[in-house]
């Protein structure tokens, strides 16, 4: 009683079909999955700033730096 059957699927599949229509559910499966793919996207590109952002923040002073720094405060 709890699972579905084949007919249960089947029935449900038909009242999806007389809903949106045959043409309409490709075009909601294409909508959704360049949703999904876009949302993948701009996970992925945060992301990468975030760790842009954090290796910048760790990245030790190197010597041409703190001489160039040395250099203009002496003048």
């Amino acid at each position: 009683m709890g699972s579905f059957s084949i007919t249960h699927w089947l029935i449900v599949l038909a009242v999806i079909v007389l809903l949106f229509g045959a043409k309409k559910i490709p075009e909601l499966a294409k909508g959704l999955g360049q949703g999904i793919k876009n949302f993948k996207e701009a996970v992925n590109e945060e992301d990468k700033t975030d760790t842009k952002e954090i290796a910048a923040a760790e990245k030790p002073e190197t010597k041409s730096e703190t001489k160039t720094d040395k250099t203009t405060q002496n003048s």
